[in-house]
């Protein structure tokens, strides 16, 4: 049976997922977007086989699957809607989803489903199965090109400019909850990370701007009772978008397809 997809937002995560589903994966069928223009949508869609309708936020939670790819002021506007609808939420703002706990509770009321992306993350079915039993500490290191985290409301709060910097420096050291509210931009993997092990108090998260990198590093630490390891992975960050990384959208579409898939590896 085919599943209906919609989409908010059309820039480095909805774009590519968008051309994707419209080269016809099976038993997937986009049939909405939302953007912020609507114009410039129509001109990005024309040379779609089936363009989707441009629809307000809204009308979203019509389709079967909703995917969040928006700014993550607008999460609420997108998620709740989808929550009361019964659908099947994918946010890709994971960070905006640590302050709003409640849908979850909704979620298990209305009959919808939250399925958060790997992301930018590798190794969450390693954390989600330590977590099984007990784990003493998760920490999560990013280091960023400084272009991507510029604009961050953690940096504009403290004046912090990175601009002319000519060696890495610390920007950040404290909780997932709080480096997830800071950058909501560039840390969604802290968020996921968080839901998937100890939970965003516990877990520690540091950001460094490192003006010797191009790429957007991450290193995750574990030190649990069934298992320690250490992950790192470095995105190739989007041409368009220096804060996500090209394997994020990907990534939305590995999780599109284990959604309908008869067979699916990893937990």
């Amino acid at each position: 049976m085919t599943k209906t997809v919609a989409i908010a937002g059309l820039g480095a995560i909805g774009l590519p997922l968008a051309r994707a589903l419209d080269h016809e994966i099976e038993g997937l069928r986009l049939i909405a977007v939302a953007v912020r223009d609507p114009a410039g949508a129509a001109a990005r869609l024309a040379d779609f086989k089936t363009p989707p309708e441009i629809v307000p936020l809204d009308r979203l939670a019509e389709a079967d699957i909703v995917i969040e790819a928006a700014p993550a002021a607008l999460f609420a506007a997108i998620a709740e809607p989808a929550i009361e609808a019964g659908r099947i939420l994918i946010p890709a703002s994971v960070g905006a989803l640590l302050g709003r706990m409640d849908l979850v509770r909704r979620a298990a009321e209305t009959g919808a489903r939250i399925v958060v992306p790997t992301g930018a993350l590798l190794g969450l079915d390693a954390v989600r199965a330590a977590a099984e039993g007990p784990i003493e500490s998760v920490t999560l290191e990013t280091r960023k090109p400084p272009a991507g985290l510029a604009g961050a409301p953690y940096l504009r709060a403290r004046g912090i400019d990175l601009s002319g910097l000519i060696a890495p420096r610390r920007v950040f050291a404290g909780t997932a909850l709080a480096a997830a509210a800071g950058f909501p931009a560039n840390v969604n993997v802290a968020a996921a990370l968080a839901l998937a092990g100890i939970g965003p108090m516990r877990t520690r998260v540091e950001i460094w701007a490192d003006p010797g990198i191009d790429r957007n590093i991450h290193i995750v630490r574990v030190e649990a009772e069934a298992a320690r390891f250490t992950m790192t992975i470095e995105n190739v960050p989007s041409p368009g978008n220096p804060r996500t990384g090209r394997i994020t959208p990907l990534s939305v579409l590995a999780c599109l397809r284990g959604l309908i898939a008869p067979l699916k590896v990893g937990t």
